[in-house]
């Protein structure tokens, strides 16, 4: 049998009570961990970043894109929507194109890693960057960095023989028509628009280098 005072106030206030307890009480996330605690475990990584060695010593859970963005301060890669959705964070790997945020820095010890940073200069712009800027092929520039990182690649990839889902023959040479660079560039999303003047760059850069 429920007591006389027991009201529906005096169940919110116990609530209250008891999780403001279990908040603050010890051990929770608000409580400093006591002397000895061990902290939690590092690991040593060496990235060649845009040609250069960059020794870290990196939480195992640190995804490539913070690692790049937090611990080297190489801010040009951006973090859109952390999931691996929209491509702001495309970097090279080894010459290939990969989404940073989907990847643990530990991943890539001793890999080479190329960065928007580490394509060209504002003195001396890589041809991708130079078209881009000629075309038009942003407005906001969130998703530039990305763009570019990830049009370079499919240049190398269409050369390489690399078929993609519009590629009408496996087997064949990809060419390079709208399809096939609009196929490559889905991954990456600009909400601004800018597609039609990406094509337009990515053709005009493939057709110096044919």
């Amino acid at each position: 049998m429920l007591p006389l005072d027991f009201t529906r106030r005096s169940v919110v206030a116990g609530g209250t009570a008891s999780a403001v307890a279990f908040t603050v009480g010890p051990g929770s996330a608000q409580t400093p961990p006591a002397p000895g605690t061990p902290r939690p475990a590092t690991l040593r990584v060496t990235l060649t970043v845009n040609g250069q060695a960059r020794p870290l010593e990196l939480d195992p859970r640190v995804t490539l894109l913070d690692a790049l963005r937090e611990h080297l301060t190489l801010t040009g890669t951006k973090k859109g929507c952390d999931h691996g959705q929209c491509g702001a964070c495309t970097v090279l790997v080894n010459g290939r194109r990969i989404n940073s945020c989907l990847s643990l820095a530990v991943m890539h010890d001793g890999d080479k890693v190329t960065t928007i940073e580490g394509l060209g200069r504002p003195d001396q712009l890589h041809p991708m960057q130079a078209a881009f800027i000629e075309h038009d092929g942003y407005q906001c520039g969130y998703c530039t960095p990305g763009q570019i990182c990830s049009a370079v690649a499919v240049l190398d990839e269409i050369k390489n023989g690399v078929p993609s889902l519009v590629s009408a023959d496996l087997t064949a040479q990809p060419q390079l028509t709208a399809a096939e660079l609009r196929e490559r560039m889905s991954g990456n999303i600009c909400r601004c628009g800018a597609y039609s003047n990406i094509v337009d760059a990515i053709t005009e850069v493939a057709g110096r280098k044919t």
